[in-house]
């Protein structure tokens, strides 16, 4: 849990749309940036992702599981170095159940939920996201978002364009934002990043780590 002066509550940003603060302890963090400094040695490491139009993405992105590339996902990265990625570990599913346990306040949230993919997106100081949905899964299951490193302004919309009306939500580290239901193909991005608001406790000194765990829907 979160050790601030004045404890962040948790909040129903819109409905199936949650951010619990602090929920990711600094031991754990440690563990996950661990975790993620070796997936991004390899086997596919982590890239600046290359749009379709020619654009490069400012956020550099290592995947488990399966490969996103924009906007499919595949076995092999193809558009990287052609290797399978790394396997998707059975710890990171658990994380994920409990994280929709304690999002939904409801300890049979998480029951029968199975991501198989994570993508793992680090930000500098100077990296964006813009307003974007994660449409790219054949399954409607929520998405698990951890938080590890620099906080950051998380822009939380809605459903039907890149537009208002939407949220402002600042993420530290440590903290979970789940999103589901109808909250599920939400436009969401990060306008900003707050360099030198993370710890070495983490384990990451500068920049911000953001997981997101999902369910494909592929075989």
């Amino acid at each position: 849990m979160s050790d601030t002066l004045f404890p962040r509550p948790r909040a129903v940003v819109a409905p199936g749309a949650v951010h619990v603060p602090g929920w990711l302890p600094p031991d754990r963090q440690r563990e996950v940036v661990a975790a993620c400094r070796e997936w991004a040695r390899g086997p596919v490491p982590i890239r600046h992702t290359r749009l379709p139009g020619g654009g490069v993405m400012s956020v550099q992105t290592v995947c488990v599981g399966w490969h996103w590339q924009p906007y499919r996902y595949t076995r092999t990265a193809d558009d990287v170095n052609g290797l399978p990625v790394a396997e998707f570990p059975d710890w990171l599913a658990a994380l994920g159940r409990a994280a929709l346990a304690d999002a939904y306040d409801d300890p049979a949230a998480g029951d029968g939920y199975s991501p198989d993919t994570a993508l793992i997106n680090f930000y500098d100081g100077d990296a964006r996201m813009g307003m974007h949905q994660d449409k790219d899964e054949r399954s409607g299951a929520p998405v698990v978002s951890l938080s590890i490193g620099d906080s950051c302004v998380f822009r939380f919309g809605n459903t039907e364009d890149r537009g208002r009306p939407y949220t402002d939500v600042e993420l530290a580290s440590g903290d979970l934002f789940v999103f589901g239901g109808p909250s599920r193909f939400a436009y969401h991005g990060v306008p900003k990043v707050l360099p030198g608001t993370g710890g070495p406790a983490t384990g990451l000194p500068t920049g911000r780590l953001n997981l997101t765990l999902r369910e494909t829907g592929l075989s």
